[in-house]
């Protein structure tokens, strides 16, 4: 029976290649739908919206934080794909006691590039990965510092004010486009009043659309806040999504690198 070590090292063996695959990340799903397992695709999370198509059809297993374990189980699944930082790790011992559970643990592109290998790999998908890979590679040297090591606040929370800081896979895509994190020596994601932020002078400020709900509203809060930066709106499934989503990356730069011009 062939044997598979995750990204946290755990080994997780399978005796045939899995049928009944529920995914409890939203980029993870996406990746999966998108290399051809709809139909073996037998749960996801109320989060994994992407493609409409997938999100419409395959059966909710509750959120990334909030399993429902009744649900889980009454699907039967013969591999369960999760990931360290989006899954509760008392949920997820769980279901390593009961079930075949691979976990994703991502900090950087490389590591994402890697997820998909072994998720091809563990899906009899190698091939249809292996397209998905070559394509972000191809693309990566040509976003390459394309922004000039501009310094950005990257905000994902609000009351309190939480940004993505260092170690995490936001700010890897940041650096890799060429704008300097301007919390990335602080710890994964950082709290700041509203008194820190005015001190720094930052270029740029994004405010997510997820996991908050940026709006309008707050753009114009913040703006206050920071009169002479640059505060947007930013797509946080394109910085955050590490699957097949990836892929959108080129052309949405293009039309960032426009609007903060």
């Amino acid at each position: 029976m062939p044997t598979f070590i995750d990204q946290t090292g755990r080994r997780v063996t399978l005796d045939k290649t899995p049928q009944r695959i529920i995914s409890l990340v939203p980029s993870q799903s996406e990746l999966l739908w998108d290399i051809g397992l709809r139909n073996e695709l037998i749960g996801i999370t109320k989060f994994c919206i992407h493609p409409e198509e997938m999100f419409r059809s395959v059966e909710r297993v509750g959120g990334t934080k909030k399993l429902d374990m009744v649900k889980i189980r009454s699907l039967k699944p013969d591999l369960i794909i999760g990931n360290v930082e989006e899954n509760e790790r008392t949920d997820i011992e769980q279901l390593q006691r009961e079930f075949n559970v691979w976990m994703s643990d991502i900090y950087n592109l490389d590591d994402a590039l890697e997820m998909m290998k072994e998720v091809g790999k563990l899906t009899g998908k190698e091939v249809e990965t292996a397209v998905i890979i070559k394509k972000v590679q191809e693309f990566l040297p040509s976003v390459k510092d394309i922004f000039d090591k501009k310094q950005v606040l990257y905000f994902i929370w609000k009351d309190p004010f939480m940004f993505a800081g260092g170690n995490t896979f936001i700010n890897d895509v940041l650096s890799h486009i060429g704008l300097s994190n301007a919390v990335g020596d602080k710890p994964r994601y950082p709290v700041l009043s509203e008194e820190k932020l005015k001190q720094l002078k930052v270029d740029y400020c994004f405010l997510s659309s997820e996991p908050y709900p940026f709006k309008q509203k707050h753009v114009e809060e913040i703006q206050k806040l920071l009169p002479q930066t640059k505060v947007i709106i930013a797509d946080g499934e394109v910085f955050s999504w590490y699957g097949s989503r990836l892929l959108h990356l080129p052309e949405y730069l293009k039309k960032l690198k426009s609007q903060l011009s």
